[in-house]
């Protein structure tokens, strides 16, 4: 790197060229920057594996950091020595790896999901229909475009989705009806923003699409599905335009949603996906196209759900059960306390 380059700068042109996601760019830059404030803003390439344990271990002991943002800063960190520095790291030697513990996800009950949905208002309510019904990440929901959505195939396509990749996954029947509605709403509210003069109507396009396809931008199918209330210009392109809906808005209304249901878990957006997986391998859906539905990489990554399958009478019964079935004396019986 030369001496009077910066830092930062270099890592996210770096890391656009090798197309990681506009939030791994964020997350990484962060803890580079973090890194070097921990330190005393000395230039990384004067630090070395001892300060970067030092840091790691600041953020266990003093921060209480969960191993899953541990393993997030020390791949930061990696990215940085090794791309950026040519400086590799040596992780499992003078750097342990973050042991991450395997964690059973929370899952619903169709009955408990019935009553979160219920008590979800608008919009956040489709959302919550698709999270549950399709078994979509909330950020792969809500960057939906009009041309992703099949209503005849009953098929939902999602770009770039985790690991950027594509697939394809069910739309449900159920839902049809009130997104199909939904998407006329929508485009009235577009055909109106294109009335308004030439450069309203527009939103943003992935990666130099707007340079190959200069009005597609302002055509209906790329335009979003769950388009957010307020427009932004862009003074470089001379365009108003729309984002979709922010995660947040979704995030608060699921838990107060969840607060007034009386469900007593701890329910969030991704909820909604867990429960859909683990309902699917209880009706007897292959493993094999659960995976592809949700889009694991892996299958041992989707047999994590069934250890929370509820296979109710025919399942596991306590030893203790079969004890008292067979004629367990009342004095020998474990005494209540009051």
């Amino acid at each position: 790197m030369p001496p009077n380059s910066k830092l930062l700068p270099l890592m996210r042109a770096n890391l656009r060229l090798r197309h990681f996601s506009p939030r791994t760019e964020e997350a990484y830059t962060m803890w580079v920057r973090r890194y070097v404030r921990f330190h005393g803003l000395r230039h990384p390439r004067e630090l070395g594996e001892a300060e970067v344990l030092a840091f790691l271990r600041h953020l266990a002991e003093e921060r209480k950091a969960a191993p899953s943002t541990l393993a997030q800063a020390l791949a930061a960190l990696q990215f940085l020595y090794r791309e950026i520095l040519r400086i590799p790291l040596r992780v499992g030697g003078a750097i342990p790896r973050p042991q991450q513990p395997t964690r059973i996800p929370v899952v619903l009950t169709p009955q408990e999901v019935a009553r979160v949905l219920g008590e979800l208002r608008g919009t956040a309510r489709l959302v919550g229909w698709l999270l549950y019904g399709s078994g979509l990440r909330l950020q792969e929901c809500l960057s939906l475009r009009v041309k992703d959505v099949d209503l005849e195939r009953r098929e939902i396509r999602v770009r770039r989705g985790k690991g950027a990749k594509d697939r394809v996954t069910v739309l449900a029947e159920s839902v049809r009806e009130e997104l199909a509605a939904h998407l006329g709403e929508v485009e009235e509210g577009f055909r109106r923003e294109c009335d308004r003069g030439r450069d309203h109507g527009w939103v943003a396009l992935p990666g130099a699409l707007g340079v190959k396809y200069p009005q597609a931008g302002r055509s209906w199918p790329w335009q979003w599905v769950f388009p957010a209330r307020r427009r932004y210009r862009d003074e470089a392109a001379g365009q108003v335009r729309r984002h979709h809906l922010h995660p947040s808005a979704v995030q608060r209304a699921v838990a107060a949603a969840a607060a007034r249901s009386g469900v007593p878990k701890r329910v969030s957006c991704h909820t909604f996906r867990h429960s859909f997986a683990t309902h699917l391998l209880e009706s007897g859906t292959d493993i094999r196209t659960v995976q592809e539905l949700l889009g694991h990489r892996d299958v041992s990554t989707t047999m994590l759900y069934t250890h929370v399958l509820n296979r109710g009478v025919p399942g596991v019964r306590s030893p203790a059960d079969r004890l008292a079935d067979g004629g367990l004396a009342e004095a020998q019986r474990p005494a209540v306390r009051s």
